[in-house]
């Protein structure tokens, strides 16, 4: 646990990171979160008030989720204090209340920013909720991950949730210009400039990270001034900066469910270029290709099933391939399954069946077997009437009993399946009509 100054005094940042010095002072000086905190505004209304509740802070990293507990110390006069998950346990937890505990009673307030607090267990996170209600913190976390899956409930029920979105490249570029130009916190002494061309790249290169950003200019500006000759941050200078441009991705939080439901509705909605981009970009993110793999062969039987069979087989094939290969080359097997399986014939009608079966089995779980299609192995099964009266399909015209009957009595004739008209599964449902006519047909002459 540590107690913060929340606003150092510039000449005072020594060799802090630009990040740290370039972090808003007011809440006119934070980008990308209008939504929260231009006028009006949910927070805004909370920062000009100063009248301080607990929250959670949902956002990508460099959202502003730290800055924004920042502000909220400092216009609510509140001492801000500050764990993380990350590197804390029970035992800070303690500490920090005991200390909120007697500034409490010495007439103070204070806001306890946890960050990163869906790393803290359910225990953890239950250490939180009396002293939440009897007042003696005000409760600020902030999280990477959806709080609905990562927070317990009792948490979540006392807090309310802001969502922060990731910074557009437009704001980031003004944050950019901001930092070369202020002198107190800045780079603005040192008179560096930027391409245009460099700035755009460095503010896509962000990937909505305001802190990445700054601290690839930071980099930059430090080389371009060393240059003897125009002190000019330029496009190559800015490329040879980025070098971990890494595909923004994570194996188990938003990102990755976010990913994979791109990828599926991609699929599903017959656009094999938005498939391509999604799948590749998991795959350059680190996800595991096997996982993928699972999900295209679920794909192939929900979303094409029976109008182009052929679609379960490739995926499949595509797999076998991959695990031959392996990556990078296999990943191109996997790119063309789901580029199939964009744009092949499309039905739900499989997936659709399974879950009217599987609701059909809650509703009638114990149903007895009809006896004519009992199995009858011995004397005895035969003299209890199993297999009595049973037409063995083969044996008669087209190989179908007409009007022969498989379910329990007590479900009567329920259908499940009802083909589309796509692909094969219009000729599917043609010979379906066919047989369920015959056999209506037959049933309705005993």
């Amino acid at each position: 646990m540590e107690s913060e100054s929340l606003f150092p005094d510039p000449s005072a940042m020594g060799n802090q990171p630009l990040a740290e010095r370039m972090r808003p002072a007011s809440a006119e000086e934070v980008v990308g979160q209008g939504h929260l905190v231009d006028a009006n505004q949910p927070l805004r209304r909370v920062l000009d008030g100063g009248h301080l509740h607990s929250m959670i802070l949902w956002g990508p990293p460099g959202s502003g989720k730290t800055t924004i507990a920042r502000l909220l110390a400092k216009n609510g006069n509140a001492t801000l204090q500050t764990i993380s998950a990350v590197t804390s346990g029970v035992q800070d937890i303690r500490k920090a209340i005991k200390s909120a505990t007697e500034l409490k009673k010495a007439g103070g307030q204070v806001l306890l920013f946890v960050d990163e607090v869906h790393r803290f267990n359910k225990a953890q996170q239950d250490a939180f909720l009396p002293h939440i209600e009897n007042g003696v913190i005000i409760f600020v976390g902030a999280t990477t991950e959806n709080p609905s899956f990562e927070l317990n409930n009792a948490l979540l029920s006392r807090s309310r949730v802001y969502l922060l979105q990731a910074i557009s490249s437009e704001a980031i570029a003004k944050l950019i210009e901001r930092a070369l130009l202020d002198t107190a916190r800045g780079l603005g002494d040192l008179q560096i400039t930027i391409a245009e061309d460099a700035k755009s790249f460095l503010a896509e290169a962000a990937q909505g990270d305001a802190r990445r950003a700054l601290g690839f200019l930071e980099t930059a500006a430090d080389i371009a001034a060393g240059e003897e000759t125009d002190q000019v941050i330029t496009l190559e200078l800015m490329r040879q900066v980025v070098t971990d441009r890494t595909v923004q991705f994570d194996k188990g939080g938003d990102h990755f469910y976010d990913q994979i439901s791109a990828l599926h509705k991609s699929i599903r909605g017959s656009d094999p270029d938005a498939a391509a981009y999604w799948l590749n970009r998991m795959l350059q993110g680190g996800c595991d290709p096997h996982y993928v793999l699972r999900r295209l062969v679920r794909i192939a039987s929900e979303d094409v099933g029976n109008a182009d069979p052929r679609a379960i087989t490739l995926t499949l094939d595509a797999w076998n391939s991959f695990d031959r290969l392996g990556s990078p080359e296999g990943d191109l097997a996997i790119t063309q399954a789901a580029i199939y399986l964009a744009v092949c014939a499309k039905s739900n009608a499989v997936y659709r069946a399974h879950k009217l079966v599987n609701q059909a089995i809650h509703e009638f779980p114990d149903q007895p077997v009809p006896l004519h299609i009992r199995n009858a192995p011995t004397g005895l099964a035969k003299s209890m009437g199993h297999g009595a009266g049973y037409r063995y399909a083969h044996d008669e015209e087209n190989t179908f009993s007409a009007g022969q009957t498989y379910f329990p009595d007590a479900m009567g004739e329920p259908v499940f399946y009802s083909p589309s008209e796509n692909g094969l599964e219009k000729k599917i449902g043609e010979k379906l009509d066919w047989l369920r006519s015959k056999h209506h047909s037959e049933k309705g002459k005993t």
